[in-house]
């Protein structure tokens, strides 16, 4: 469908829910799809406003959308990048952030907890004042600021010019060449790490509320080969924002390509998994869950490899970085 024919949010928003209900999605089909909601809602919000964008522009989105790597339920991270700092454009694109968000609330992707999406001005600026802040960021090394680094460098671009995002991104890159200290910091940053396997090699799955017996996959499995394999693409200039992706330009180079291999495996195999084991009746929440109750001997197994071999990965990412800032 046309992802400009749409008169309401509402009329978006019943799309989504029929097509996730009725259609069978493979996991790169179920984010493409997301991808075409979500055009949908933007290019609707400009009819809304009643005024085509003033200058040249990004709509980005980040998080597991920018990476591409969704379930059926996903809340929204997006912002914004302008051509250049001036009055007219700052109040004509704070304004769509505002409409975007509350758009894409209504159909069906919630308000992000952490506030990042357009309607913030910190995620809505002018490509200046975004090099401005990416520079901030890393002068403050907060942990704060560091997450917020890893969060813009998971950014993918759904409506106009990509490049303003890759700029941004190598700006990054150089900026940690200049001082590998700042790898140091975002490495800092991504530290913990769910322990999801007991000392005899059982899965640790959650000891109460709605999801006991359950395995936090975002946590546990996700987020060691995210954080990760982000953390070595900032390293080597990277701009791909899937972890798929990622995993396969590092693997091109001579130093990455036998470690990671392996990782690119499981990957592809966490990412199935978990597609296979949801519905598009779950909640938000459940999305981040796994009830290991459920799952066969063969699942079981899988996602102990996978476990374990995050913990792996995430140690070899911690040596690589040490061994940059020696």
């Amino acid at each position: 469908m046309p992802t400009d024919d749409f008169e309401t949010y509402e009329a978006i928003r019943d799309w989504r829910d029929y097509e996730l209900t009725k259609k069978k999605f493979n996991q790169v089909q179920l984010n493409n799809f997301h991808d075409e909601v979500m055009r949908a809602t933007f290019h609707y919000a400009v009819k809304r406003l009643g005024e085509k964008p003033p200058s040249e522009f990004a709509w980005f989105i980040t998080g597991s959308g920018g990476r591409e790597e969704q379930g059926y339920i996903s809340d929204q991270d997006h912002g914004i990048i302008y051509e250049e700092k001036d009055a007219t454009l700052q109040r004509y694109f704070h304004q769509l952030g505002k409409e975007l968000a509350e758009g894409l609330n209504i159909v069906g992707y919630p308000y992000c907890d952490g506030n990042i999406m357009s309607s913030n001005p910190l995620w809505c600026k002018s490509q200046p004042e975004w090099f401005e802040q990416l520079q901030s960021w890393l002068d403050e090394k907060s942990w704060a600021t560091m997450r917020h680094l890893q969060i813009f460098f998971d950014a993918r671009v759904l409506v106009g010019e990509s490049e303003y995002i890759n700029h941004l991104k190598r700006s990054v890159h150089e900026a940690v060449q200049k001082n590998p200290y700042n790898l140091k910091r975002l490495l800092d940053n991504i530290q913990h790490i769910k322990t999801s396997i007991g000392p005899l090699g059982q899965i640790l799955t959650e000891n109460h509320g709605s999801h006991k017996g359950e395995i936090n996959i975002k946590y546990a499995a996700f987020l060691p080969f995210v954080n990760g394999i982000r953390l070595l693409s900032i390293k080597e200039g990277i701009v791909e924002s899937s972890t798929l992706s990622r995993l396969e330009k590092l693997m091109c180079k001579k130093s990455y390509k036998h470690a990671l291999l392996p990782y690119h495996h499981d990957f592809q195999q966490l990412l199935k998994l978990r597609h296979s084991l949801l519905t598009p009746m779950s909640t938000y929440e459940d999305g981040h869950y796994l009830n290991v109750r459920n799952m066969n001997r063969e699942e079981k197994s899988k996602i102990k490899v996978i476990l374990k071999n995050g913990r792996r990965l995430h140690q070899y990412v911690e040596d690589v970085i040490e061994q940059e800032v020696k």
